[in-house]
């Protein structure tokens, strides 16, 4: 049942208010759902409940937060009728694509938990008495939980990225408790998975207060949170507009803290003409299939191909393709909005021409796709180019030659993927592209498409900037927990005394 209600200290609360709605955008129509609105009452709650369940939450052992999240895994488990059908309702996604991402987040929290119960890596360095010229004191490196951290749901992952997903997991595995702000494109998915965390928080005996829900339609109060004191990390995924203008508060803060935001990219893909030659039908079909996936609101879709000159074969194809592909709904109106301004603005740009539109009518929350086309010289004189549109859409880039083709990497932003197709032959000789991309983005992919990312401890989701705030970590895989955890040296203590990790 969905209450509407935030969840704040162990207890829901909050009046649900009929201005504050789901919205289901495949009927381009308000859903029954209703939600409270947060305030300043439910700031002072939120930030001081979290603080007191640091207190506590900080020495729970790494087996027992081990043993939350695996509870947690179980619970939305349990619930995976009502996810993923609120999930379809409140996103137009499919059901398929719910139960995967369902899947996907169970397997997080899972990585996170087996993590917690390997062996403590030995950091320890015996005392030396008697080193000459000075004597070393014993020395002993662990980590510490950083405190609060607040959590903003992603529109497009209504659940990996969002209420249970990897930011909230990963936090929860270092010790620091949560509160998420609910994306407002699916409060109701957002509810389910939180009465989940809710259940298992009881369950397995958690300080209340060590997760929080909140739903908030009013930037003021993301601004207010942001800003309280008691917040010492955030985490965000979403539009660099928005991110910017998050980072920009935390700066101003007087007790800066980590921002952790992944705010879109290109995720530039680079074919090779002798792999054209011999994969022309089998790349154009993936390469399609990649970009209209999810109605292209996926951060890791090819936005930026960058072809040899004789590629007529594949742009025939790709504009087969996406003439024939219908129009979708997206996440929301506001969504699609952008999209068909950013696609309107590319069009408009000088040197840029727009070779294939899918079919059926753009209204409310539908978009239609679309394929671009320019050449090197317009790439590099036209800024907006890099400017991401997020959506189904994908611009074909013409260039002479492989060594053209490394002039124009050295231009790019940050990306989180970049792609090479290349024969093995080719590869060898395309090194210098190679290097080049690989300042440029966070994860170097060689012969597949960039979207899917696999949750593991090898796994980078992350780039230099304005991919990410902080290239330095990822926002996928076990690696996560870093971005939450602070290094704390003890010097000349006993072997156990004074460690609270």
């Amino acid at each position: 049942m969905i209450t509407g209600q935030h969840y704040i200290g162990g207890h829901w609360c909050g009046e649900p208010q009929s201005t504050n709605t789901s919205f289901n955008p495949a009927q381009n129509a308000a859903l029954p759902w209703c939600f409270a609105e947060a305030g300043q009452a439910e700031l002072h709650s939120l930030t001081e409940q979290a603080s007191a369940a640091f207190a506590l939450y900080r020495y729970v052992t790494a087996s027992a937060r081990a043993d939350f999240l695996d509870t947690i895994a179980a619970e939305l488990e349990q619930r995976k009728a009502d996810i993923v059908g609120s999930m379809v309702l409140e996103t137009a996604l499919t059901a398929a694509r719910a139960e995967t991402e369902l899947g996907r987040t169970c397997n997080q929290l899972r990585l996170f938990a087996s993590e917690l119960r390997q062996p403590a890596i030995d950091c320890n360095l015996p005392a030396l008495p008697e080193r000459q010229p000075l004597p070393r004191p014993a020395l002993r490196l662990t980590k510490m939980p950083l405190g609060p951290v607040v959590v903003f749901a992603a529109s497009n992952f209504p659940l990996a990225f969002s209420v249970a997903g990897g930011d909230t997991a990963s936090a929860l595995a270092a010790g620091c408790p949560v509160i998420v702000k609910a994306h407002n494109a699916h409060p109701a998915t957002s509810e389910l998975a939180a009465q989940a965390i809710a259940a298992a928080a009881d369950k397995t005996a958690m300080p209340a207060g060590v997760f929080n829900l909140v739903h908030a339609r009013q930037h003021a109060f993301s601004e207010a949170l942001i800003r309280h004191p008691a917040i010492k990390a955030v985490a965000f995924t979403g539009s660099e507009q928005l991110g910017m203008h998050f980072q920009r508060l935390i700066w101003q803060r007087p007790e800066p803290i980590p921002f952790f935001a992944e705010m879109g990219s290109q995720n530039p893909l680079f074919v090779l003409p002798q792999y054209l030659a011999q994969h022309s039908d089998s790349f154009a079909t993936a390469l399609a299939q990649s970009v209209l996936n999810g109605c292209g609101q996926f951060c890791t879709r090819p936005a930026l191909v960058f072809l040899p000159k004789a590629a007529q074969a594949v742009k025939a194809q790709l504009i087969t393709l996406f003439s024939q592909a219908q129009a979708g709904a997206m996440l929301t109106a506001k969504i699609a909005s952008h999209y068909r301004s950013g696609c309107l603005a590319l069009q408009q740009t000088a040197g840029v021409s727009l070779l294939a539109q899918g079919q059926g009518e753009e209204s409310g929350c539908y978009t239609r796709p679309r394929l671009f086309a320019c050449s090197a010289n317009t790439f590099m004189q036209q800024s907006v180019l890099q400017q991401e549109i997020f959506g189904p859409a994908t611009v074909l880039i013409e260039c002479t030659d492989v060594t053209q083709m490394q002039m124009l990497a050295t231009i790019l932003q940050g990306q989180l993927t970049a792609t090479v197709y290349a024969t093995e032959a080719e590869l060898a000789t395309a090194s210098a592209l190679v290097h080049e991309l690989a300042l440029h983005c966070g994860r170097l992919i060689y012969n597949q498409m960039p979207t899917g990312v696999e949750v593991c401890a090898v796994m980078q989701h992350g780039g230099p900037f304005p991919a990410s705030t902080d290239s330095r970590y990822t926002a996928v895989g076990s690696q996560a927990v870093q971005r939450f955890l602070r290094p704390l040296c003890y010097q000349n203590f006993p072997s156990q005394s004074g460690d609270t990790a």
